[in-house]
């Protein structure tokens, strides 16, 4: 007999992009490269995990070439801390996204 599977409870497509990101928090700005992001959400890495429930502002940047446009895009968000996974080389934090606004460069 095989194991059951965990339904999928995610409501929007994830994308394994790998993207700077700046984060901020109440206590720090930290700089960090994007796992995936879908519309709904985003996930990177930190060296030191966020609180659950934690509201973050971030900023990330698309670049030009992968949207076909002239100038890059920033994506200015916030959002809160949803998970966070302590892995051997820092933690997972996901956060699922309240608010956003795009830039271009």
């Amino acid at each position: 007999m095989r194991g059951t599977q965990t339904p999928e409870k995610r409501l929007s497509r994830r994308f394994s992009l790998k993207l700077p990101i700046a984060v901020t928090t109440a206590r720090a700005c930290e700089s960090s490269e994007t796992e995936n992001i879908s519309s709904g959400g985003v996930l990177f890495h930190v060296d030191q995990g966020i609180a659950l429930g934690s509201s973050v502002s971030f900023s990330i940047r698309m670049p030009a070439k992968d949207l076909g446009v002239p100038r890059d895009v920033l994506v200015n968000g916030t959002g809160r801390v949803v998970r966070c996974s302590h892995l051997t080389r820092g933690d997972a934090v996901a956060v699922v996204i309240d608010d956003y606004d795009f830039e271009r460069c």
